[in-house]
């Protein structure tokens, strides 16, 4: 005989015995379709400008910017044109270990909301038991002989499902699940964020590695020069129509120099490092070849106050977290409504097994509870406030991150008005310092001056191309700051949407996603 046999057929399996079972998924749609207890969420305004201040062109603006509307979707950083740099923006998303550590936080988010909406539904468990009991028996000893007597010995066998909900009669954990949504879009948009902010301080360190670029060409020039000029002097001093002290002076430049371009390797070198590590490679496997700062600065695009709200994952997830701290507001608020839960169950116990199966040995049962907490010492409540000051607090953070967009999207348009005009005031300050450079030599070589004037000359015309090449990196990186104050060419509708993120399936990080159906 088989360990578990079928049942007899005197005794046939038939759906109504599962009836209980049956009876809490029936009551559903009565217990938990319309009551929400909390507010619902209305999005709050944010403190925001029609227009930036810093946006009309001044005269001489470049008038052939494009508009946000048709900027990169993304990849914000081509408008540079720079192979290099698409290269190493693209490995961002790909390699960079601190953007896989917020995936992983997201990833876990997401597998949250699973975990609470299963309270919605009713638990099943399954038992199979069995039990082995004596009643009676009984052992006496004399001298050498022992006399026992066995009593009864029972078999014991026990199946069958059973099940137990609690219903979401006040939505308490459906404000549940709608906090834990909405946090994990604002941890997807958190995603987006820091995703932008490496590919920003990755493009900060490829322009910075072409400025140190620009300045070993600049050293090395200028050190080529400088020995040119004291070879010159070392021959007049041979032949005594030079003194010492021009000499020395012009070792001094040369030195001097040489440990700039130095410096200049130095930076160079660290910022090329930082870069490796941006793109999850470590440093040994990377080498940039060098390359000077681009002449030609490309027109960021235009955009209004306004568009900051739609574009930038910062906001976004400001956003979401009101929402998130709102439906907080509605599950502490479901803590004074009582608890409502359904069991049932249905089973077999008998003895022995091959007789385990019959009707005379089914059991089921069904039962209701209610319980709600009467006294908690202000506990309750206490929550509530707790749960609003959340609430505010997320508003505040939420209309603050808004301004702060706005004032860092302003100082960057400021920024390449005043960067511009001072370069063209620099590029003249270099030529007149060229100019003076030639007449201080020439008036040295007539005799009509010391070296100690050309030297003047000359360090005056290099710290002049010094400023001149950091004002051209200070633009670079106040457009590369623009552009990701901008939003980088994000849009919230690739936040996963809140059906999506119930579903059973895990989803791609946020800025891979792309969401057709809003929010």
């Amino acid at each position: 005989m088989p360990i578990f046999p079928r049942p007899q057929a005197s005794v046939p399996l038939h759906p109504l015995h599962f009836a209980p079972l049956a009876l809490p998924l029936l009551l559903a749609p009565l217990l938990s379709g319309c009551i929400l207890v909390g507010p619902n969420y209305h999005k709050p305004k944010a403190i925001i400008s029609s227009k930036f201040k810093e946006a009309p062109p001044p005269p001489g603006w470049n008038k052939a910017q494009p508009d946000l509307a048709t900027f990169p979707k993304g990849n914000w950083w081509i408008i540079f044109n720079d192979p290099t740099l698409n290269e190493l923006e693209e490995r961002v998303a790909t390699s960079n270990q601190s953007l896989k550590q917020y995936e992983a936080q997201y990833r876990k988010a997401a597998a949250t909301i699973d975990s609470i909406r299963a309270q919605l539904f009713p638990t099943l468990n399954g038992t199979f038991s069995y039990n082995r009991a004596a009643k009676g028996g009984s052992s006496v000893s004399l001298g050498n002989n022992q006399f026992q007597n066995t009593g009864t010995t029972t078999n014991t066998w026990q199946t069958g499902p059973s099940a137990s909900w609690t219903i979401d009669v006040w939505g308490k954990i459906r404000r549940q699940i709608q906090e834990q949504v909405t946090a994990t879009q604002a941890n997807a948009a958190l995603v987006a964020n820091m995703k932008l902010s490496y590919e920003l301080q990755l493009a900060q360190d490829y322009f910075s590695l072409r400025y140190q670029d620009s300045l070993v060409d600049l050293f090395t020039r200028n050190v080529g020069l400088y020995k040119h000029n004291l070879q010159i002097l070392q021959n007049q001093l041979d032949a005594g129509v030079a003194n010492p002290t021009s000499v020395f002076q012009a070792k001094y430049q040369l030195q001097s120099t040489q440990a700039s371009l130095a410096n200049a390797h130095i930076a160079r070198a660290q910022y090329e490092h930082a870069i490796a590590v941006l793109t999850g490679r470590p440093p040994e496997e990377l080498t940039i070849p060098p390359m000077p700062l681009p002449d030609n600065l490309p027109p960021a695009p235009l955009s209004t106050p306004s568009m900051l709200l739609e574009r930038r994952p910062d906001v976004a997830q400001a956003e979401r977290n009101m929402e998130s701290a709102n439906a907080e507001i509605g599950y502490a608020i479901g803590a004074f409504y009582p608890d409502i839960t359904l069991s049932a169950s249905y089973g077999y116990s008998g003895n022995p097994l091959q007789h385990l199966i019959q009707i005379a040995n089914r059991t089921w049962g069904l039962g209701a509870a209610a319980s709600e907490t009467i006294f908690q010492g202000g506990a309750r409540t206490a929550a509530v406030r707790q749960a609003e000051a959340d609430y505010d607090n997320a508003v505040a953070n939420y209309r603050q991150t808004v301004l702060s967009a706005m004032q860092d999207t302003e100082d960057q348009m400021s920024n390449l008005h005043y960067l511009a005009d001072q370069l063209n005031l620099q590029n003249q300050a270099i030529a007149s310092a060229q100019s003076a450079v030639t007449v201080s030599m020439n008036a040295y070589l007539a005799g009509t001056e010391i070296y100690t004037t050309v030297i003047d000359a000359q360090q005056a015309a290099l710290q002049y191309e010094q400023n001149q090449l950091n004002i051209r990196q200070q633009q670079f990186l106040s457009e590369i700051r623009l552009l990701t104050d901008l939003g980088g060419g994000w849009n919230i509708n690739q936040l996963p949407t809140k059906s999506s993120l119930q579903q059973d399936n895990p989803f791609l990080p946020s800025f891979i996603q792309k969401d057709k159906n809003g929010r």
